[in-house]
């Protein structure tokens, strides 16, 4: 039996196929998951078009994370799409260019609560607003960028992404009374339309490249997208809070 047999799954930020929740969402289709898509905007239809060429045909609801109005309307969204979840995957994170790239010292305020309100409290905000169509159990999954040091050019993201993994931490205490675990999967730096965003990101491919011990290839997402699926599985019941590191090992190794 594939491990997520039976579970309805929805995942967020799939834009396009290079992105790990594409590869999530392929793999955990392939697994047995019945998987429902999130989407906002300008980028619904992008969705919608990438979502064709995963193995099975899938839904995609609306979904901004900063809209009071789709976090009240998103439970009735998911009744309407797959009735109830089993898990949920966090890939969104978004920051302006002026909080990025060597500018951290400059970034206005209103630059970096952008960059925390998507990345970090949409985490709480989503989670909380499927609260009530969240089976007992079920298991919600983000996706982090080790954020216990500080990069070049990452920046303000990376302060963001303190606060995610916090935001995480936070959520696996008072959701686990409810049977829902929260975990993380820090993965290692790869070529997607996110890090192409940021300024200098080459200095961090390098990095990883020269030092990983297991190596890492800067274009195959489905490692970090299996450690998801194996999280929003059964094979991890009493694991929460957790940050797995799907980095060929680098966050291991010294200077």
């Amino acid at each position: 039996m594939s491990i997520l047999e039976g579970k309805k799954i929805l995942i967020t930020g799939v834009l396009t196929e290079a992105s790990i929740a594409f590869a999530a969402a392929r793999i955990a289709q392939e697994n047995g998951a019945e998987v429902v898509l999130s989407s906002f905007g300008r980028m619904l239809p992008i969705t919608q078009k990438i979502s064709q060429r995963l193995p099975k045909p899938v839904q995609v609801i609306e979904l901004d994370a900063t809209s009071s109005e789709d976090l009240a309307a998103l439970p009735d969204r998911v009744r309407a799409a797959v009735g109830s979840l089993d898990g949920i995957v966090h890939a969104i994170a978004f920051a302006p260019q002026t909080a990025l790239g060597g500018n951290f010292l400059s970034t206005e305020w209103s630059d970096v609560s952008t960059a925390v309100e998507v990345s970090a409290y949409s985490l709480k905000s989503i989670t909380v607003a499927c609260k009530d169509v969240l089976n007992n159990p079920s298991s919600v999954v983000g996706l982090t960028f080790d954020a216990s040091v500080s990069w070049p050019v990452y920046d303000w993201m990376g302060v963001a992404k303190a606060a995610f993994e916090s935001t995480a931490r936070y959520l696996a205490r008072y959701l686990g009374q409810d049977g829902i675990r929260v975990n993380l999967v820090s993965a290692g730096p790869l070529r997607t339309t996110a890090a192409k965003g940021i300024p200098g990101f080459a200095t961090m491919e390098e990095l990883w490249t020269d030092r990983a011990p297991l190596g890492w290839d800067l274009t195959n997402t489905d490692p970090a997208a299996k450690a998801i699926v194996a999280l929003l599985s059964d094979f991890f019941p009493a694991t929460t809070g957790e940050i797995i590191h799907v980095d060929g090992g680098l966050h291991s190794t010294g200077a």
